[in-house]
């Protein structure tokens, strides 16, 4: 791939193009607001000139409503060998493009599971992709060509290609993104009006749970809109298991021993159930999940303390797994909680507590 047009650059379509700009690929920039493109390629991600002639691959990131007549405006005007979109749905888009009588050999669904919860052109980054997930949703019309083209940019983009059919691939987004992101902003909701003195007490679960329900309405409203029935069939279940906890922790408020009893094996039953999924969750780069031993540090809020920490435990031959950091209320101090193979932790608490570091138990 030499050339390559990235039309959408916002998160994901400028941080696309940075990575492409990095590897030697010269990248073109187009948006239907020109300021953007232009801030996009003031970043280094390309530039807004249009393309002469016809370019390797486009890439297609605007919201999953835009694709079809993005992609079919490309097609006609014959902008690219190749083309393919970044979308978070593939059926229906697909589906938009075969009513319109186009040709789709030249083109691959594709979706880069990866995100954060700011969006625009200043959110990008070059490693946005890296380890993660990159859904590719072929069909046997689909040019070797292309479906080369499509790996390739992946593999620029250090992601990992899986290879799904484009209606798994909406109800396996549905499970582990569309719906989860409206529980935590069902959850963030209860916040609105808390009482202050309640809201001040919030610790690392609740900033957990309700991180991603920071993101632009907007741009999911665009996205349940192309997914809205799988979402609402996932919904659904959430929704029975909610009745029985709620009938559960009713019957622990009984002044009858059975109920009672009854109340906390539904709950146990809910936990345990959460304990079975939560272990499906992929470990680091999509491995199996590990299990880690943290090593909580306690620090001040001051310039340089992460540094230090991360120093030492090289020092001390450790690599550090993952890391979650809890910031004390009302307070200029937290806790680094550093996550380490079990057999290297007491090494690392040792050594940390030679360096002067106090460590919470």
């Amino acid at each position: 791939m030499r050339t390559a047009l990235v039309i959408g650059t916002g998160l994901i379509g400028t941080s696309a193009a940075l990575t492409l700009q990095s590897r030697g690929v010269t990248v073109h920039l187009a948006d239907h607001d020109p300021e953007q493109a232009r801030m996009a390629a003031a970043l280094g991600a390309g530039t807004d000139e249009p393309p002469i002639g016809t370019v390797d691959l486009a890439i297609v990131a605007v919201p999953p409503a835009h694709v079809a007549a993005t992609l079919a405006d490309a097609m006609r005007r014959g902008l690219a060998r190749a083309y393919l979109d970044v979308a978070s749905v593939k059926a229906g888009p697909r589906r938009e493009l075969e009513e319109l009588g186009l040709d789709l050999s030249t083109y691959i669904g594709t979706h880069p599971m990866s995100g954060k919860e700011r969006s625009g052109p200043l959110a990008a980054t070059a490693d946005l992709f890296e380890g993660r997930p990159w859904v590719l949703t072929p069909t046997r019309e689909t040019d070797t060509e292309v479906l080369n083209l499509a790996l390739e940019l992946v593999a620029l983009c250090r992601a990992v290609p899986v290879v799904m059919d484009a209606d798994a691939h909406d109800r396996a987004v549905a499970l582990v993104s569309h719906m989860p992101h409206l529980v935590s902003s069902m959850v963030a909701a209860r916040l609105e009006n808390a009482e202050e003195a309640a809201v001040r007490l919030c610790g690392q679960g609740i900033r957990d749970v309700t991180r991603i329900a920071a993101s632009d309405p907007r741009m999911w409203i665009d996205i349940l809109s192309a997914n809205p029935g799988p979402v609402a069939d996932l919904l659904a279940d959430v929704a029975a298991d909610l009745d029985e906890t709620v009938s559960a922790l009713r019957a622990l408020q009984s002044s009858d021993e059975a109920k009672r009893r009854d109340g906390a094996t539904g709950i146990e039953t809910v936990l345990r159930r959460g304990n079975a999924g939560q272990v499906r969750v992929p470990g680091k780069h999509g491995s199996a999940p590990t299990a880690y031993e943290t090593v909580a540090v306690l620090i001040s809020d001051q310039p340089g303390q992460l540094a230090r920490i991360f120093a030492d435990a090289g020092m001390a031959g450790v690599n550090i797994e993952d890391v979650r950091i809890e910031h004390a209320t009302g307070q200029q101090a937290g806790v680094v909680q550093l996550f380490v193979d079990p057999k290297v932790a007491p090494a690392l608490a040792g050594a940390l507590r030679e360096r002067g570091w106090a460590l919470r138990q």
